[in-house]
C-alpha cells in the first residue's frame, strides 16, 4: 500500500511532536515534513508535494485560512485538514469556503485523526462530531432565518438524485452511500457531481444546507 503523505504546519513544536507521535505507528502514514510558519510552509511543500496538510489555523505570519485558500489554488491535488483548538463557527466555515476538506479539535483522538486522514485521502470531507454539530446548528439557525419566498422555488432533482442528497446530509460518506445503495463509489460521485451543477453549488456545506431548508433531510 502506498503511504499517504503528510506535511504538518504548526507554530508550537510540542504539537508537531505530539501529532508525529501518534502517527509514527501507522504504517500507511509517512510525515514527509513540517513547518511552523506560513513562508516555510510554502518554501517545503513547493518541493515536497504531500498528500495532505494538517495545518493550524493560528500561525506567526498568516492565519491556517489564507494559506489554505492559496494552496487550495497553487496545489489544489493537496487535500487540507485543519487542527486547531479554535472551533467557533466562523473559523469553521471561512476554512472550508478557503478549501479546507476537514476539521478536527485539537482534542483528538488517535483513531479519529487516523479516520479524517483516510477519508480525506480517498476523496471525501471529514468533520469532527462536536464539529458537525456547530455546522448543523448554523445551518438550522440561517435557514430559519431566510426567506424561502425569495428563492424562487427549488430545483428539480431526480428520485435518486434526493436520495443521495439525504445520504450526504446525514454525514454519510462515498463508500457507505455506495454500499447503501448498492451502487459503485464512482456512480455516487457522478450522481454527487449532477445534484451540486444543478444547484449551483461548491461544497458539500452547501449541499447540507439546502438539504435542510428544503426539508430534504429532518433534524
Amino acid at each position: 500500500m502506498t503511504a499517504i503523505r503528510i506535511f504538518l504546519v504548526d507554530d508550537h513544536q510540542l504539537v508537531r511532536d505530539g501529532i508525529k507521535a501518534l502517527l509514527m505507528s501507522s504504517k500507511d502514514v509517512l510525515i514527509l515534513g513540517e513547518a511552523s510558519t506560513g513562508k516555510e510552509c510554502f518554501e517545503k511543500i513547493a518541493l515536497e508535494q504531500p498528500d495532505i496538510l494538517i495545518l493550524d489555523i493560528s500561525l506567526p505570519d498568516t492565519t491556517g485560512i489564507e494559506i489554505t485558500r492559496k494552496v487550495s489554488e497553487l496545489y489544489p491535488a493537496i487535500r487540507i485538514l485543519i487542527l486547531s483548538m479554535y472551533t467557533n463557527e466562523d473559523f469553521i466555515f471561512n476554512s472550508v469556503k478557503a478549501g479546507a476538506r476537514g476539521y478536527l479539535p485539537k482534542n483528538t483522538s488517535r483513531e479519529e485523526l487516523l479516520d479524517a486522514i483516510h477519508t480525506i485521502y480517498g476523496g471525501d470531507e471529514f468533520f469532527a462530531d462536536s464539529i458537525s454539530r456547530i455546522m448543523l446548528k448554523s445551518y438550522v439557525r440561517k435557514a430559519k432565518e431566510d426567506d424561502l419566498s425569495s428563492q424562487g422555488g427549488t430545483v428539480p432533482l431526480t428520485t435518486r438524485e434526493i436520495e443521495i442528497l439525504k445520504l450526504f446530509a446525514e454525514g454519510f460518506i462515498n463508500k457507505e452511500i455506495s454500499d447503501r445503495l448498492d451502487i459503485s463509489i464512482r456512480t455516487v460521485e457522478t450522481h454527487k457531481n449532477h445534484i451540486m451543477k444543478k444547484l449551483e453549488m461548491k461544497s458539500t456545506v452547501e449541499l447540507i444546507k439546502y438539504a435542510i431548508r428544503n426539508k430534504i433531510v429532518e433534524i
